[in-house]
């Protein structure tokens, strides 16, 4: 490897750990996915610092947990990020698609962004026009949105999953992932590249072209059953969250309390048919990569911002703490990186920045996020004792005013702020998380050693990081 190597670091949006056939998951159709992990290091305990977006993503690209950064939801301000350090060091630094940065096209250290947003906005950023949607208008297409399923007669039943009607390369995934491969193919500066590409799917509305969606006609999908007990034994502000996504269609979803077989089936069809168009663009890229003899020295990086329930728990999309929302693929591949080798340690989402710093040979500023480059060289590495992951309440959790996660190799608790309410869960006896035993007497002691540690972690990081190196003038 140079001592500057390029850089691709490809975010998809809603993606679950369970969506690459390479990791276990064979009923899933990534063969592309698949040749990055054997090509790759694989972290397959990665788990995000916020359950959902634009604090996820602001918590990746500075290296600092939620609370510390002050963005907690989507449309908070966020501007700066460790992208500078790289433009600064010689990087030229584009973002293509999804970065979820407020205002949606604020530079935040890239020399050139061309930026694709959600599919279906609805309130904050309605009135934006991204590059997509301008070259959806330019080709005279009706971008697909809310709008225009609602007057479908099986809205209300489809859980948010409807064929693209379009054209194959107007939909927006193809779109960033055709963009980037213009991009790769004129890119002639005498200097490395930090490449951001940010797929917009498989974020919901579930919405794959017809041909992708008809590749998991006959393939047998394994959905995990929704108990009776697992959503009684949650707390009230979960509950309230079901309810509220039954009533309220965020992102082109009307949640059903009880949904069928049938309709679960058909939401995680098309959900997976999305994955696997990502799938088919990420081969695109990479054959880019080859054709202009760029593989030897080019660090691609897959992963995603956060999960999504496709109903599992009895819950859509994201905003709860479950590993369906926390835990993301997290795939690196390039020269001096180990090949089809796992890594089992605990992993913060964020602890991507100063590994990318690193590879790039950039000094990090100060950050509670830590490198991973030496498990990528092989060499040990103890990765973290616990995660943690962060909710404010917002228009969507409306119950509560902040959850908190704290996660080890056995255990996982998840705090409810201003309540007697919670979630403890033993991840060896109950991987699945059926079982809530915030509430069982046999268990207190090892509650109480779970909120005090996540009492101890929230309070040292005010003390060491009172406030992030971006608000630094």
């Amino acid at each position: 490897m140079s001592e500057k190597p390029n850089i691709i670091l490809i975010i998809t949006d809603q993606q679950r750990y369970d969506t690459i056939s390479a990791l276990g998951f064979d009923h899933c159709i990534t063969p592309n996915l698949d040749k990055l992990v054997e090509n790759g290091t694989t972290f397959e305990q990665c788990h995000v610092t916020a359950a959902s977006c634009a604090p996820a993503r602001a918590s990746l690209f500075t290296g600092y947990y939620p609370h510390t950064t002050g963005i907690l939801k989507n449309a908070d301000d966020w501007t700066r990020s460790w992208v500078e350090i790289l433009a600064d060091g010689g990087y030229h630094c584009t973002n293509i698609g999804k970065m979820h940065t407020w205002p949606f096209t604020t530079p935040c250290g890239f020399n050139e962004r061309h930026v694709v947003e959600n599919m279906d906005r609805f309130l904050e950023g309605a009135e934006f026009t991204d590059e997509w949607e301008s070259y959806m208008q330019n080709q005279g297409i009706e971008k697909q949105r809310r709008e225009l399923y609602r007057k479908r007669d099986d809205y209300n039943q489809a859980l948010g999953a409807f064929a693209w009607e379009q054209t194959e390369d107007s939909h927006s995934d193809f779109f960033t992932g055709n963009k980037a491969v213009e991009w790769l193919g004129n890119y002639k500066k005498d200097q490395p590249f930090f490449l951001e590409i940010g797929f917009p799917g498989p974020h919901p509305p579930y919405d794959p072209v017809p041909s992708y969606l008809k590749l998991y006609d006959d393939i047998d999908i394994p959905i995990a059953n929704v108990s009776d007990s697992d959503i009684q034994g949650q707390p009230e502000a979960l509950k309230a969250l079901r309810q509220h996504n039954a009533e309220v269609d965020h992102d082109s979803i009307v949640h059903q309390l009880n949904p069928s077989e049938e309709a679960r089936l058909r939401q995680r069809k098309h959900y997976l048919a999305n994955v696997t168009m990502i799938d088919h663009a990420l081969g695109k890229i990479v054959e880019c990569l080859e054709r202009n003899n760029l593989c030897d020295n080019t660090v691609v990086i897959f992963t995603s911002d956060h999960g999504d329930c496709l109903t599992d728990h009895g819950h859509s999309q994201k905003w709860t703490m479950f590993e369906q929302i926390t835990r993301v693929p997290l795939i690196i591949a390039g020269p001096s990186i180990q090949k089809n080798a796992r890594v089992g340690e605990l992993v913060q989402w964020m602890d991507i920045g100063p590994t990318i710093l690193e590879l790039a040979n950039c000094e990090s500023p100060k950050m509670e996020a830590i490198s991973m480059k030496p498990a990528l060289e092989g060499r040990n590495w103890h990765g973290r004792d616990y995660l943690f992951c962060e909710q404010v309440g917002d228009m969507v959790l409306t119950e509560v005013k902040f959850m908190t996660m704290i996660r080890g190799k056995e255990w996982k608790l998840v705090h409810f702020l201003d309540s007697d309410e919670g979630q403890l869960y033993n991840l060896i006896n109950d991987p699945t998380e059926n079982e809530n035993l915030w509430n069982d007497p046999g268990y207190q002691s090892q509650k109480k050693v779970l909120t005090t540690k996540l009492l101890n972690w929230r309070v040292q990081s005010q003390l060491n990081h009172p406030t992030c190196w971006i608000d630094e003038k």
